[in-house]
């Protein structure tokens, strides 16, 4: 069902598309969508078919969806570098033993992505986003690169601290990109393409790693690490300025007619594409809306469990009785199953309608289940613990739907930027929650990290239910109201979810 949603909208918002679409030639974009100068432009046939949209759809995926896969691999890359490098000498050359610092130099990088949210996606509203997306990726590949000059603690939290502020923008950026240019019922689809490769690179980077923990030059094997993936980085900063498409209003390499059934379908999203005025209004609307708070309390609390992923797995094992190569390599399988786990449940998402919340659930049982078998087995169990620790990342695929969700039930384009920055801060506190509380006199077992860890994913669970029911009780209100689903308004005032009756929620 849900995935004939993206191809049956063609026909129904063709047919009407002469006469809801005969405005001015002027448009006022300052209170509208600036997808009605595509609309009022385009002169031809205002109808297609379901394969002319299938086709163009696919052409979108190849241009969009490979910039933003590549893009957040490359993130990830960078975030596993610290707990990669960590079983090379970072934490002796850098006296990250003593205390909590190693910990701290894991959390510090989320205060800088806190920091940095809202003034990136607040520059992606008023400026093209391709350019600023290009701008923070080459940024932080210099500032990445400045890892290995740093010769204590304290220079590594300064420059871990600004890598965060970097590279804050990249995931609310993503997701207000995927919201311009896909349909709800596609959202989930694309949002876990480019949100598993968390997990792929995850499997992928312990392998450049290990033959690069091989090199036995004048520098330490870490600093080797960093050089690469700064180096990659900045080159890839390249390729997203003159290659990535930023919305279909403005993106190069499409016909005018494809330009035109790409900004025309979105009508049936009820959100808009693109609006470059940002609308104080909007934003205290976003901050006292109760689904908001509910998926941002949610990501904040599924993501403690990042901490031990991120920063702790090569560590954990470690604490196994493996040596540090062998630590390296038995975490390929954590991200080989936390990739697949992400990218199944968006793809069932995609498939059928109305279950992402249930979704959730699901992923959150298993790392319920993982943090029970890390907290409880005995250290001798190693079969066990590793199993464990391959499955902890399930709330990767829940992050994964809550993004897709988000932006899916968010009209308005200053309210869907703030949410989209809003959903990514809870997903940072969360991570800089995570670190800390594995503290390393609780070492090996880390009970009161796991502990924690499991409270945190029952209660999320829980919150996404009762999201669920907050969003079914609201449309069964719109819908007593006689005020059916419609897209009468879709690029008309920028109108927000709750100020536009004809908008109905997804479960």
């Amino acid at each position: 069902m849900g995935k004939e949603q993206g191809t049956e909208h063609g026909e129904i918002l063709s047919a009407k598309m002469q006469d809801d679409f005969q405005l001015q030639k002027a448009v006022d974009t300052v209170h509208n969508d600036e997808a009605l100068k595509v609309i009022t432009a385009y002169e031809g046939s205002t109808s297609w078919d379901a394969a002319e949209e299938k086709r163009l759809i696919r052409k979108i995926d190849r241009k969009l969806m490979t910039i933003l896969c590549i893009t957040y691999g490359l993130q990830q890359y960078d975030k596993t570098m610290l707990s990669q490098a960590a079983i090379f000498g970072l934490q002796t050359d850098l006296d990250l033993k003593a205390g909590n610092r190693y910990s701290f130099s894991a959390s510090i990088f989320y205060l800088g992505f806190i920091a940095g949210a809202y003034p990136a996606i607040y520059m992606a509203q008023r400026w093209p986003i391709e350019r600023v997306a290009s701008g923070i990726v080459f940024a932080w590949g210099v500032c990445l690169l400045c890892t290995i000059a740093c010769h204590n603690w304290q220079g590594l939290f300064a420059q871990r601290f600004f890598l965060g502020v970097l590279e804050s923008g990249v995931s609310p950026m993503f997701m207000l990109v995927v919201g311009g240019w896909y349909l709800k019922a596609e959202q989930a689809l694309r949002m876990g393409m480019w949100y598993c490769c968390t997990g792929y690179v995850s499997a992928i980077s312990p392998l450049i790693n290990y033959g690069l923990g091989h090199i036995t030059g004048s520098l330490s094997p870490w600093k080797y690490m960093y050089i690469v993936a700064g180096a990659i980085t900045i080159l890839w900063a390249v390729v997203i300025y003159f290659f990535m498409p930023p919305d279909p209003i403005r993106a190069k390499g499409f016909t005018e007619r494809e330009r035109y059934i790409a900004v025309a379908r979105m009508r049936a999203n009820n959100s808009g594409v693109r609006n470059t005025h940002f609308k104080i209004e909007q934003v205290w609307e976003a901050l006292s809306d109760l689904k908001f708070l509910l998926v941002f309390a949610a990501s904040f609390l599924l993501m403690i469990a990042n901490g031990p992923v991120s920063s702790f797995i090569p560590i954990i094992i470690n604490s196994f009785g493996f040596n540090p190569l062998d630590s390296l390599l038995l975490t390929l399988p954590a991200g080989f199953v936390a990739g697949t786990i992400e990218l199944i449940v968006c793809l069932v998402a995609y498939k059928y309608a109305n279950i992402r919340t249930w979704l959730v659930v699901i992923c959150e049982l298993g790392t319920i289940m993982s943090s029970l078998l890390l907290w409880r087995l005995p250290r001798d169990e190693k079969g066990g613990l590793l199993f464990g620790t391959y499955f902890l990342a399930c709330f990767g695929g829940a992050y994964a739907i809550l993004m897709g969700l988000q932006v899916a039930n968010t009209a308005g384009y200053t309210k869907r930027s703030v949410t989209s920055s809003g959903i990514f801060i809870g997903y940072c506190l969360g991570n800089f929650v995570g670190p800390i509380i594995f503290k390393p006199e609780d070492a090996p077992v880390y009970a009161t990290g796991f502990i924690t860890v499991l409270i945190a994913s029952i209660v999320s669970a829980v919150l996404a239910i009762i999201y669920r029911y907050v969003a079914i009780y609201e449309n069964r209100r719109r819908d007593r109201t006689g005020m059916m689903e419609g897209f009468e308004h879709a690029f008309d005032d920028d109108l927000t979810d709750r100020k536009n009756l004809q908008f109905r929620y997804i479960l």
